[in-house]
C-alpha cells in the first residue's frame, strides 16, 4: 500500500510515538511501563519510509511520577531512538509531537522550561481556541520566549561551524 501512497518529491513517515516492540523485545525496557501494540524498528524499516518519528508525553505516559522522573525519560526516550534510527534504521529522525500539559495538577512555568529545553511547541496568538495545555504562546510565556530565542540561536550557530 506504501507504494501507492509514495511520490518521489515527498517524504513520508509513519507518525507513531516509537514503543519498541518485539521486533527487538530487549528495546522495551526503554518503553514508558506499557505497549501500546507498535513496533517503532519495524514500522520504520519499511522502504518507502522516509524517516522515523517519535512523540513524548512523560507527564501522562508516566502519570504520577514527579518532574525528575519525566527528565530522566526525556534523556533516555529521544536518544534511545535517535541511536536506532541513525544505526539500525538508517534514516533521520522527526521528534513530532511532546508536551507538558499547564493543565496537570503542580504544573509550572519554570518546570515546563526545564522539560523544553529539548524540546518545544508554539502556536501564535489568537490559536488560544486551539488549547490543549500543550501549547505556548509566546507573548504569555516570556521565560520560555527566552529559552527558545537561546535554543534556536545555537541553532543558527550549527549553520556556521
Amino acid at each position: 500500500m506504501l507504494k501507492l501512497c509514495k511520490i518521489s518529491n515527498h517524504l513520508l513517515t509513519v507518525g507513531i510515538e516509537g514503543s519498541n516492540g518485539d521486533s527487538m523485545p530487549e528495546k522495551k525496557a526503554i518503553n514508558p511501563g506499557y505497549q501500546v501494540g507498535t513496533d517503532f524498528i519495524s514500522n520504520h524499516l519499511i522502504k518507502e519510509i522516509d524517516s522515523t518519528t517519535i512523540h513524548a508525553y512523560p507527564d501522562i505516559w508516566l502519570s504520577g511520577k514527579d518532574d525528575s522522573s519525566h527528565m530522566a525519560f526525556m534523556q533516555r526516550w529521544p536518544t534511545s531512538h535517535l541511536t536506532d534510527s541513525e544505526a539500525i534504521i538508517k534514516k533521520p529522525m522527526i521528534f513530532s509531537e511532546f508536551g507538558k500539559s499547564s493543565k496537570d495538577p503542580g504544573y509550572s512555568p519554570s518546570a515546563r522550561d526545564s522539560f523544553l529545553n529539548a524540546v518545544w511547541q508554539v502556536m501564535a496568538d489568537g490559536m488560544q481556541s486551539y488549547d490543549d495545555g500543550y501549547e505556548i504562546v509566546l507573548s504569555q510565556n516570556p521565560s520560555t520566549s527566552s529559552l527558545i530565542t537561546q535554543q534556536s540561536n545555537k541553532m543558527i550557530a550549527l549553520d556556521h561551524v
